[in-house]
């Protein structure tokens, strides 16, 4: 019995590598009222968007090879300081002199002194504009509160409004009430992985109460976002589900 135990977990787990082995990180492209936004899936809980010619950089983190080719950031988000987030051996790699931060305080506390100058600190509820884009800054927090890894008001989560359309990235949460409340949101970017945010059933119930047109799983490592699309179409067809390798060699 154990030896077939443990050959269904290794089974269970070749099925989800190969099926994330034939995914790609290609760029997306979305029409928007002005223009093309070009998405950019690069590591985990990294993204880079592209959009009427600003280029805007979501917790950069991995080796400066996956960042190459791409354009040098005009606006940098950082949702917390853990060390998948916040990377200063990353930030150090990218051209950031022109690049504008924008962070909560927890971020700005534990940023190296060479950025301070360029840093703005953004607390939850609070919205900035950046040449044509409007950043607001969401709750993300771990349930239940106490003693959370990720306790409310130490992080960011953030929408991004470019062209018209409300693009949602949920740093690390869980499905927190901020988050099932959200309206109008057009792409959505929500992290799953176990033990430091949500399953994908806690996942796809959140996805299913906010419905964005656009969801793409992330910042998933070990969780099984097949099954996860599974749920979301299940729950509503309408919702569509996007899956990129966020975890390329």
């Amino acid at each position: 019995m154990l030896r077939t135990f443990f050959i269904s977990i290794v089974l269970g787990f070749l099925t989800i590598t190969t099926a994330l082995a034939q995914l790609n990180n290609n760029p997306d492209r979305i029409e928007t009222d002005e223009g093309e936004l070009v998405i950019h899936p690069i590591l985990h809980g990294s993204i880079i968007f592209e959009w009427n010619g600003q280029t805007v950089y979501i917790d950069p983190w991995g080796q400066a090879g996956l960042y190459d080719d791409k354009p040098a950031p005009d606006i940098i988000l950082i949702t917390h300081p853990h060390g998948d987030h916040l990377s200063p051996e990353t930030l150090a790699s990218l051209d950031t002199e022109s690049a504008s931060f924008y962070v909560p305080q927890a971020v700005a506390d534990q940023m190296p002194e060479e950025f301070l100058g360029q840093t703005t600190v953004i607390a939850n509820g609070e919205t900035m504009e950046y040449e044509g884009i409007t950043i607001r800054a969401v709750p993300m927090y771990n349930l239940p509160e106490e003693g959370a890894r990720h306790a409310k008001g130490w992080g960011n989560g953030y929408v991004l409004t470019m062209g018209g359309k409300d693009v949602y990235v949920s740093g690390d949460t869980e499905g927190i009430p901020e988050m099932r409340n959200l309206q109008g949101i057009d792409i959505a970017f929500v992290c799953m992985n176990l033990p430091y945010t949500m399953d994908i059933n806690q996942a796809s119930d959140a996805v299913l109460d906010f419905e964005p047109a656009i969801i793409y799983p992330y910042h998933h490592r070990g969780q099984d976002i097949q099954e996860f699309k599974k749920l979301v179409d299940t729950g509503n067809k309408d919702i569509e589900v996007r899956l990129k390798n966020w975890y390329p060699r």
